[in-house]
């Protein structure tokens, strides 16, 4: 879907604010349109609903909506738009309404956490079930008390830093799509992409200390001998599984980093001076229920500093690029 539009999902608050500004960068960058997408209060909607039934024409047309007023006013002040923008109201529950407008999207982006939120939480509910059915690209920007811990090289969460594309990658697992969008992302920015995978610990009667990351170079491993077996393993596992995305965008220089572990750990440390991590929407085989994620993105989602994408499969015939 080349001529797809980035989606900005909004409702006012601070956190969907901050999605807005990603997504109208992402939609300069990818030369795309940008459609600001806003779910009607049920208020607005139970008023629509009865204006309908009762068929009164005395009554007027629409009922005010701040958020949609609120939002044209900040993009009417922004530096540069996109050559098209277009605002559509949603009725329907926030989750399902987004779901469908992402299916005509190249990507939906959206905040940590809505209107409607708790201060503590990390996610929201709406953000999560978008970011776990989605059939496109979701990138969840978080909110500023997140992201201001956030080390130098991190822009304002607005997808304008000069940081690194973060990619976790499953050699044996992650799809193609997924490996896609991190480089096509890289590309656009004119960054590298640091490679994430981890390898199992083996059991030891001692205390095993974390290695730091073993970085790469594009031209090719680095075996010095130091590596350990389980880790020479997975870099060699990498370097096979990104050849071909390699070869498709030659100009997107490659970091490779084999940590022992949980991978979650390492790609929340990493957000702190990435562009955008990008993780792919991995099912557990015994999942209960349909808003199950894998352990690394849910873990990400929850706990990154800057933006992140979660990518499904898409469907056969589309492209991230």
């Amino acid at each position: 879907m080349s001529n797809a539009p980035v989606v900005a999902a909004v409702d006012g608050s601070e956190h969907s604010l901050r999605a807005l500004e990603w997504a109208r960068t992402e939609a300069l960058r990818r030369t795309a349109a940008l459609v600001v997408a806003h779910v009607l209060p049920d208020s607005v909607q139970l008023y629509a609903a009865r204006r309908s039934s009762l068929a009164d024409p005395s009554q007027p047309d629409e009922h005010p909506d701040p958020v949609g007023e609120h939002v044209r006013d900040i993009l009417a002040g922004a530096a540069e738009l996109p050559a098209e923008v277009r605002y559509e109201s949603l009725e329907g529950s926030v989750p399902e309404a987004l779901r469908v407008i992402a299916e005509r999207a190249l990507m939906v982006v959206m905040g940590s956490r809505g209107r409607g939120g708790f201060a503590a939480l990390l996610l929201g509910s709406n953000s999560r079930a978008v970011a776990s059915s989605a059939v496109c690209p979701v990138v969840v920007v978080p909110h500023a008390e997140r992201s201001a811990g956030a080390g130098a090289g991190e822009g304002d969460g607005d997808g304008s830093s000069s940081g690194r594309v973060v990619l976790g990658l499953h050699a044996a697992e992650t799809a193609d799509d997924v490996v896609a969008f991190a480089f096509a992302e890289a590309a656009a920015r004119g960054t590298t992409v640091q490679v994430v995978s981890a390898y199992a610990i083996p059991p030891a009667p001692v205390m095993v200390v974390d290695a730091p990351f073993q970085v790469i170079p594009p031209e090719g491993l680095a075996d010095d001998g130091n590596a350990v077996p389980a880790e020479r393993e997975m870099l060699r596992s990498q370097t096979e599984r990104l050849a071909p995305f390699r070869a498709r965008w030659p100009q997107v220089p490659v970091e490779q980093a084999a940590v022992p572990g949980d991978a979650a750990e390492r790609l929340v440390t990493a957000s702190r001076s990435a562009d955008l991590v990008v993780v792919g929407r991995h099912h557990p085989r015994r999942s209960v229920g349909p808003l199950m994620i894998g352990s690394v993105a849910h873990a990400v989602l929850h706990h990154a500093h800057g933006p992140v994408a979660v990518v499904p499969t898409l469907p056969d015939g589309e492209d991230t690029a």
